[in-house]
């Protein structure tokens, strides 16, 4: 009897632990962020158009402040107005606690199109850059920085 009382600890324990080790959404004050798509990883002239989408979570569901972005070149990084870092405003919208959601941002690769902020890479060769995203919340709770895959700039 002992043994069957002991057995059935042990399997309710393993079922308790499996079941609390699936539950992949955890909120933490912290912001955290992850990727939900990134639209393509080579740009040229024929397809500019880079965007990411973002998930999001948050314990108090204020992360409407900031969104940064910072561009690395790895091929020309010290080419003036190839990296950058930008601060961007997160929409308002109505706060719940344990909020989540998507964010997303855009950019053109050497184009004017629509609102999105223009990039560039190397003038005269190919670029590889990649790109950092961090989100600040309205108590300047600040997430771990998220890093892209490497992005192709063709020239």
């Amino acid at each position: 009897m002992k043994l069957q009382g002991t057995k059935l600890l042990i399997i309710t324990g393993l079922l308790l632990f499996i079941v609390m080790g699936c539950d992949k959404t955890t909120f933490t004050t912290k912001p955290q962020i992850s990727f939900k798509n990134i639209s393509n990883t080579t740009l040229s002239t024929t397809n500019p158009v880079l965007f990411f989408e973002i998930r999001f979570t948050d314990k108090e569901g204020d992360v409407q402040d900031t969104l940064w972005v910072q561009k690395i070149s790895k091929v020309c990084p010290n080419s003036p107005g190839v990296q950058f870092i930008s601060k961007n405003k997160v929409p308002d919208f109505t706060s719940v606690p344990n909020q989540e959601g998507v964010l997303e941002i855009g950019f053109a690769y050497n184009a004017n199109i629509g609102n999105y902020p223009v990039i560039s890479g190397c003038g005269n060769r190919n670029d590889t850059a990649t790109f950092k995203f961090w989100l600040r919340d309205k108590a300047k709770n600040i997430s771990d920085t998220l890093v892209s895959p490497p992005i192709i700039l063709l020239r």
